[in-house]
């Protein structure tokens, strides 16, 4: 977490500072889109597995208020399996306080095609993703990420979009708040 702190310090005071945008890969820019829109734990892996989660949170929420960004959005992108944990619970409070938004991943509306296309590892079900969100959600809106992808060459067949959309409405209808949809390729 010190070392999370302390490179998020180094990439403020670049992007804050403008030292940034003389960097190679980011010189391109156009003027217009130089802005830093959020902090988002996300990359190669869960980020929510992280036993101290809450203090990488907390360590972002610091950073933020450092650099006076109150606009700037603590972002969390989640496959939506440690909803639960409570590692992910304590940062609740942290990222409603701090301008904080969820990204949970749903790409399935039945089981087996949530077992194709996710793959997850143990006890994870579609059932308890849902669960899980539905409560997530009532608290706060949530925006879900969907991946939509050809498997064997064939599209998402209609039937599964339908028990999709199926699932998105449990939610609402649990007390739920989608804030929005996001469909996504595999290219992103």
């Amino acid at each position: 977490v010190d070392i999370l702190r302390r490179e998020l310090d180094e990439a403020m005071e670049a992007a804050c500072g403008g030292a940034i945008w003389s960097e190679p890969r980011f010189a391109p820019t156009p003027p217009a889109l130089r802005r830093l829109n959020d902090i988002a734990f996300s990359g190669d892996g869960e980020p929510t597995c992280l036993p101290q989660f809450d203090e990488a949170v907390a360590a972002a929420a610091e950073v933020r208020r450092t650099f006076r960004r109150d606009n700037l959005k603590l972002v969390v992108i989640t496959n939506a399996t440690q909803l639960a944990s409570p590692q992910f619970r304590r940062a609740l409070p942290i990222l409603d306080a701090n301008n904080g938004e969820v990204w949970a991943k749903l790409d399935a509306g039945t089981e087996e095609y949530f077992r194709r296309v996710n793959r997850p590892q143990g006890d994870v079900t579609l059932e308890r993703i849902v669960a899980d969100i539905a409560e997530l959600a009532r608290g706060r809106a949530v925006v879900i990420q969907t991946l939509l992808c050809r498997l064997d060459g064939r599209a998402t067949p209609p039937e599964e979009l339908a028990a999709y959309v199926g699932r998105l409405r449990r939610i609402v209808a649990a007390g739920g708040r989608i804030g929005q949809v996001q469909l996504h390729t595999v290219a992103r």
